[in-house]
């Protein structure tokens, strides 16, 4: 299991399958609503709270789950304050909601969120490592945008047939979080945000960063 602290009030959680078989837990089953009712998800939050300081005492906590391969679990937990949300009468317990997401690996398209820079940076490190994976069969169009204090990964005319597509979903789960595809949002990452790697942003990742 590994814990990252992305913001003060949100984290990524990766599990794989080894996790899980410590505990007899199968992967599936906490891609259901069951997962707020399993100690599985309580452990998580302790040592959550002791590997990275992220208490969770008096919040609403919404959980996003997905997937992206069947031995790999991608959470992540976004933290409300009791300030945040007065309309609970008892926010001295934990009110969760949870999300489940799954990649769809017919999708064309998708957006990916980095906490910083160096993020994306050593991505495209552990990406060049893969000596057997090329970007420009995967994609010919990626770029990196800056928006709101964050750094997105546009990705476009994505091949669906290229037979480590599902390689490449796997290891940006280790680095970034994906977020919802519309055409809205790619409009404002266009039209907004400011441009910092256009349509070649993972090869040029790899040639100056890595």
């Amino acid at each position: 299991m590994k814990i990252e602290k992305l913001t003060e009030n949100k984290i990524r959680v990766i599990v794989n399958t080894s996790d899980l078989e410590v505990k007899n837990l199968d992967i599936h089953l906490l891609m259901t609503k069951a997962l707020e009712e399993q100690n599985f998800f309580a452990n998580m939050l302790e040592k959550a709270k002791e590997e990275v300081g992220f208490y969770t005492d008096g919040c609403k906590l919404l959980i996003e789950a997905f997937s992206s391969l069947e031995d790999i679990l991608v959470f992540t937990i976004t933290k409300y304050s009791p300030q945040d949300i007065k309309t609970y009468a008892t926010p001295s317990k934990k009110k969760l909601t949870v999300k489940r997401k799954k990649l769809d690996f017919s999708s064309k398209q998708a957006i990916y969120e980095f906490r910083n820079f160096d993020e994306f940076c050593e991505f495209c490190k552990y990406i060049s490592r893969k000596s057997n994976f090329n970007i420009k069969n995967f994609s010919k169009n990626i770029s990196l945008y800056w928006y709101h204090n964050t750094y997105y990964l546009l990705v476009k005319n994505i091949n669906t047939s290229y037979e480590l597509l599902k390689t490449f979903y796997s290891v940006i789960a280790e680095f970034a979080t994906p977020v919802h595809f519309s055409n809205s949002f790619e409009n404002k990452l266009i039209e907004h945000g400011k441009i910092v790697i256009k349509k070649s942003a993972i090869t040029t990742g790899i040639q100056y960063f890595s």
